[in-house]
């Protein structure tokens, strides 16, 4: 018996298809959700998920404007222009992609996004307002993540579930959205004496550590829902054998690319194990990006006081 796969890709496709409709009905009251995303400096992967959140707007029929920004660029220089882009009415959602070059005041940047623009849920008064379990804008991966088990019809009310993993954009945030759906939550880290024992009393599995393959079948309980939010590389075949096993696509892709996407899960050792497992990569990722989509068309509703 092997875990049943849970499919973000096409649970991201439903989500995106439901962000087409609200655009193109909130068209014929003539209002068109924007969403500026801003990218500071030269970084190979930011530069890539901000084409790719670009493309998805555009796809959906949103609204988006491209802001790039060169590593030079002072903390000074950046919060000018959100100040900009908070009094713009085109604009309904700004992004900023993630990390921000060494010299720049992270904090002071993500605070200066006016809360109700916030797409990202990073805004202090967007935490709060999460924590009290009042209506805000969601971090996104989080988010993606609620949708994921609520589409795939996996109960949480009466659960244990244990978050590995305790960062601001995933793992406190995932806390709190199981916690208000009625779960038993318990949230891990470096520091958390036994973890694979703590690990292996969770229904529900969410592995947000930023490890290669740290979660083994050791860590979870027959039949639990294992959901991966990690987004790692193996560079050589020894490695890729061992988190997935004799597995010739994998090996390829490594001939072909010189590694491929592991999450923090091996595959191996907790597919044989687990109820549900989200795969590395078409599981969290694609949720992200339509959670981000939802979120614009949400910020959309909300300024303009629409049901």
């Amino acid at each position: 018996m092997t875990a049943r796969k849970l499919d973000g890709t096409a649970i991201g496709r439903a989500i995106k298809e439901e962000v087409k409709k609200e655009v193109e009905a909130l068209a014929e009251s003539g209002i068109r959700p924007g969403l500026a995303a801003v990218l500071v400096g030269d970084n190979p992967g930011s530069r890539v998920y901000v084409n790719s959140k670009v493309k998805t707007c555009a796809e959906l029929g949103l609204y988006s404007r491209k802001i790039e920004l060169p590593g030079e660029t002072t903390t000074a220089q950046l919060l000018e222009l959100i100040n900009s882009l908070n009094g713009d009415e085109s604009i309904d959602g700004i992004l900023v992609q993630l990390p921000l070059p060494n010299a720049i005041d992270t904090n002071a940047v993500l605070e200066a996004v006016r809360p109700e623009k916030d797409v990202d849920g990073f805004h202090p008064v967007n935490v709060g307002r999460l924590v009290r379990g009042q209506a805000c804008l969601e971090p996104c991966t989080p988010a993606g993540i609620m949708e994921m088990l609520r589409r795939s019809g996996l109960p949480i009310s009466g659960k244990r579930a244990v978050v590995v993993g305790r960062s601001d954009i995933v793992g406190k945030p995932m806390a709190f959205m199981l916690l208000h759906r009625h779960a038993t939550v318990t949230i891990c880290h470096s520091r958390t004496k036994d973890l694979p024992g703590v690990c292996r009393e969770a229904d529900i599995l969410i592995a947000a550590i930023g490890r290669t393959a740290m979660i083994t079948g050791d860590f979870v309980k027959p039949g639990a829902v294992v959901i991966d939010v990690g987004m790692n590389k193996a560079e050589t075949r020894e490695e890729a054998e061992r988190i997935f096993g004799p597995d010739e696509a994998r090996l390829a892709e490594i001939g072909k690319k010189g590694y491929t996407l592991v999450g923090d899960v091996e595959p191996r050792t907790v597919a044989p194990i687990a109820g549900y497992l989200s795969p590395v990569p078409g599981g969290v990722g694609p949720l992200t990006i339509a959670m981000l989509m939802s979120n614009t068309v949400k910020a959309a509703r909300l300024r303009r006081r629409l049901a």
